[in-house]
């Protein structure tokens, strides 16, 4: 029996408007928790009742701080490139008289991007911020449930960013690009 070399393994890649065409064409359940991540369909974790009120708790936050001055978006998909669209759990995105109807958000759309993580936190952290890095988010923060962490990261040069925080205690912080709005977070892991 032959070994097969990693490199000599084909992968075929889907590209946004694939993954769109076959989602089209009912091939993945209507309700299935997937995202294009680089050219491939990554399921996604099934969502709690801690994760579903932490993403409530922060989009009354963001709406409140921002008002009109930016579009929160929840759970919708970002088109970073060809190959990736992934579905963060919150996004700030600058303001668009459609409310982004001609187009998906990108990456430079975004002034700041969340994702709640109970069981993630390592794909969040590794691979959604390179990711989200690599496509210029501004800044991006993962609410780690488990550890009662809020990571962020900021300042993203190429695959990275170079200023990356951990605090058990968020206290109140600003909302990248929006001057002078701040959200207070002491609530954020239920407290």
């Amino acid at each position: 029996m032959e070994v097969l070399e990693e490199s000599r393994i084909k992968r075929h890649r889907l590209t946004a408007e694939q993954y769109h065409r076959i989602s089209e064409a009912g091939v993945f359940e209507p309700k299935a928790r997937i995202e294009l991540i680089e050219g491939e369909v990554i399921d996604r974790a099934p969502i709690g009742t801690r994760h579903c009120s932490t993403v409530s708790r922060l989009n009354r936050l963001l709406v409140q701080a921002t008002g009109e001055r930016a579009v929160v978006s929840v759970q919708q998909s970002l088109r970073l490139d060809a190959y990736s669209e992934p579905e963060p759990d919150l996004a700030v995105l600058k303001p668009r008289d459609d409310f982004y109807a001609s187009a998906l958000p990108s990456g430079h759309d975004a002034w700041l991007v969340i994702e709640v993580a109970d069981s993630s936190l390592a794909y969040d952290l590794r691979l959604k911020a390179r990711l989200y890095a690599l496509h210029g988010v501004p800044s991006y923060w993962v609410v780690d449930l488990v550890g009662g962490l809020l990571h962020t990261f900021s300042a993203p040069q190429g695959e990275a960013y170079t200023v990356v925080n951990a605090t058990a205690s968020p206290g109140l912080l600003a909302l990248p690009d929006l001057a002078d709005t701040t959200i207070d977070l002491s609530r954020v892991f239920g407290g």
